[in-house]
């Protein structure tokens, strides 16, 4: 098998996974009495109806077979199966049966509303309408995830049954063609599986990152499986040995455990090892074991007795039970030395917290029974499905929701207090504007700083498990769009963007008006002296419905002022009467004007130059200096495009520009020339040097000033530097 995946990797996976689709339970013809045998936990009147349903699909897909050759009912039975495994309640093992009815037949929600009930029916809507997700575009994908989304909402066990469906389909993916297994094992890894782990189903997470991995990547699966069974054979002896320190020493503290060794999965070795950039004997040099007892406080008396019987990792111990994760899980985690200086990791929790590790959402059946306890299980789940939701309402495009759902599925979390105390998690990474629109989207909105451990520090400073994080906010705050460089979390990027669009909206409106009423000024008029009436004749002209859409088009450079204030003042006017619109008074740039107003990275315009201006489509009012090549070149081309600009009497703020600065090279002269920017309270951006010769280097410097007066005091400093040949501004 193995010189067979050297030399022909796509047979390779088919025979691997045509051995996986005989096993038995995976795709055996569906047996109403092996269903009945492994659902025993529920009332006989539970029974009965889980029965009836099972006759019910067959009769509705009498005649119809998988790709495997067997009857299509082994495949609902089988989804059954997996959920019984999880001792799901009989609605959900309904739904799993009739799953596929409604899309394959003339079935609809009413009919089996009719004969199983509403909840079913329900459940089985909600699968049916995810029966294409991820089969398309990516905006296909967004718009059905969007629906996965509002079927969760209404009840988390839809997904439920749609994941085992999924696990059953990776079960028997060998009969697929290599396309088709690849982009399924590739929807499995990037979604199902993530979903399944935010929902805490450890068991079919597992099981579809394995059945993902050796779809997606055969060789590489089967060379980390067959060396995991090489491993395996040195290991066992050390395993049993340690185990039965570990149970001797905890029966003689009188605390009942079960001690168990923890292997691996294929999928979770390969992604340590490109991840940490680790060999495989690195990863398999640490020892799993979990140790289930029976009540909370066990678990801290079994710490320590595992404390007490091998030294600890320093640092290497976390308590998810007092502090959860968010997909409910609960834990102790610890690290230590154990015999012969092997490292071993151990996992301390109930045996409700190991059926919810398992199984996530759906172990809380295990342990509870009844609406009340249903609900109580969901809150979590719940909380996560609304936090999708609200994303999927913010998200300016379908992509974008995408994006943000990627970040969602994978946290890797830390664990931070509010200042009245409240512990926050937040994904690795995540710093204080993260924090911020964790705990509200206003406060998020208007932070201007933070403190950490009551020190104040930078707002992108990544948080650590344990810090005490406050926020400071101003009322008239706004997001800064350089914070989308390093916040991590969806609901803060998503914040960011919205608060942006609304803001550059404003500002575009604001804009829009102000150059319009300048190209209405020859005319002396402006836009509050045109009947409304009037104005709404032309809002089709231009694709608008109001006033603000016409004004923020213009002033995001979509329409030019120019032909709209002609259109608005020649709209009634014969040809010999028409105006003509051309000139107005300067554009005044104040400087805060926010995204709608931009500067010439070629030229690097200041206070107190000479500027002048043009509409960019996208991109709002861009400044240039006069004699910028770039405006020359746009003179020639469409000089009536250009639009004449100057600098109000209190402009403020910090610009940027860019010097060009001939040196001769010696030890230092870099530092010194960054010493001397900084020394006139001015700010460096980027420096890069270029080497002209064995003597003389060239170092482009962007910088930022708050005027041509400011920029004059550092030139005129600058060139008293020695070692200092040439200075000039970039675009001069």
């Amino acid at each position: 098998m193995a010189q067979q995946a050297e030399t022909n990797p796509d047979s390779y996976v088919v025979a691997k996974l045509a051995e996986l689709a005989k096993q038995p339970g995976v795709a055996a013809p569906g047996n109403l009495s092996t269903l009945i045998d492994h659902i025993n936990y529920l009332d006989p009147a539970d029974i009965d109806q889980v029965s009836a349903a099972h006759g019910y699909a067959e009769h509705i897909h009498d005649g119809q077979s998988r790709r495997t050759g067997h009857a299509y009912i082994t495949h609902p039975t089988a989804v059954a199966l997996i959920l019984a495994d999880m001792r799901m309640d009989h609605e959900t093992l309904m739904g799993a049966l009739l799953h596929d009815v409604i899309e394959d037949s003339d079935v609809d929600k009413e009919t089996l509303a009719d004969k199983f009930g509403a909840s079913v029916a329900e459940i089985v809507d909600g699968v049916s309408k995810l029966s294409k997700i991820f089969a398309s575009r990516d905006e296909a994908q967004a718009e059905n995830f969007q629906k996965m989304a509002m079927a969760m909402a209404k009840d988390i066990r839809v997904i439920l049954v749609k994941m085992a469906d999924r696990l059953h389909n990776m079960r028997t993916i060998g009969v697929m063609s290599t396309s088709q297994r690849r982009r399924i094992a590739r929807e499995t890894l990037e979604f199902y599986a993530p979903i399944a782990n935010r929902l805490g189903v450890h068991s079919i997470k597992s099981e579809l990152e394995d059945l993902g991995f050796k779809a997606l990547y055969p060789l590489r699966a089967d060379r980390i499986e067959r060396a995991v069974q090489s491993a395996r054979g040195h290991r066992n002896e050390l395993v049993e040995e340690i185990r039965q320190t570990m149970t001797a020493a905890l029966n003689r503290e009188g605390i009942s455990a079960d001690v168990a060794g923890r292997e691996k999965n294929t999928y979770s070795i390969y992604r340590k090892m490109k991840a940490q950039h680790k060999s495989f004997n690195e990863i398999m040099d640490v020892f799993g074991f979990r140790i289930v007892v029976d009540q909370p406080d066990a678990c801290y008396r079994a710490l320590g007795v595992v404390h007490n019987l091998f030294p600890p990792v320093a640092s290497r111990f976390k308590d998810y039970i007092a502090i959860p994760k968010a997909n409910g899980y609960q834990s102790l985690h610890t690290s230590l030395y154990g015999m012969h200086g092997v490292p071993i990791e151990v996992q301390i929790r109930t045996k409700q917290m190991d059926a919810v590790a398992e199984n996530g959402i759906a172990g809380h059946w295990l342990y509870s029974s009844g609406e009340e306890g249903f609900e109580h299980s969901q809150q979590r789940a719940r909380r996560w499905v609304q936090d999708l939701l609200e994303l999927q309402s913010r998200a300016g495009n379908s992509l974008e929701f995408i994006e943000n759902l990627k970040i969602n599925l994978f946290p890797d979390e830390v664990y931070v207090f509010t200042p009245k105390g409240d512990i926050m998690a937040l994904p690795r990474g995540a710093c204080a504007v993260d924090f911020a629109y964790s705990v509200h989207t206003d406060i998020g909105n208007r932070c201007v700083a933070c403190r950490i451990n009551g020190n104040l520090a930078p707002l992108s400073q990544q948080l650590e498990s344990g810090e005490r994080v406050s926020i400071l906010t101003a009322k008239d705050a706004r997001p800064n769009p350089d914070w989308l460089s390093f916040v991590v979390t969806s609901k803060a990027r998503s914040g960011i963007r919205l608060e942006l669009k609304h803001q550059q909206e404003g500002e575009s409106i604001t804009l829009g008006r102000k150059l319009l009423n300048r190209a209405l000024g020859n005319a002396n008029t402006s836009i509050n002296d045109f009947d409304f009436r009037r104005l709404r004749r032309l809002f089709g002209e231009f694709g608008v419905r109001r006033l603000n859409e016409l004004l923020s088009a213009i002033g995001n450079g979509d329409l030019m002022a120019w032909v709209v204030a002609q259109r608005l003042l020649n709209a009634d006017r014969d040809t010999e009467e028409k105006i003509a619109v051309e000139g107005g008074n300067p554009v005044a740039i104040r400087g805060s004007e926010g995204l709608v107003i931009n500067y010439g990275r070629c030229c690097g315009p200041v206070p107190g130059d000479h500027i002048v201006g043009h509409i960019s489509p996208g991109k709002g009012f861009v400044v240039h200096l006069e004699p910028c090549h770039n405006i020359a070149e746009l003179r020639r081309k469409a000089s009536h495009e250009i639009i004449s600009a100057g600098w109000t009497s209190t402009t403020e703020g910090e610009f940027r520009t860019t010097l060009r600065v001939d040196v001769h090279r010696r030890k230092g002269i870099l530092a010194e020339i960054a010493a001397n920017v900084t020394a006139i309270d001015a700010g460096v951006d980027h420096i890069s040097v270029e080497e002209r010769n064995a003597e003389v280097s060239t170092m482009i410097m962007d910088i930022t000033v708050r005027s041509r007066s400011h920029l004059a005091r550092l030139m005129r400093r600058l060139r008293n530097v020695t070692a200092v040949i040439n200075l000039a501004r970039s675009g001069h």
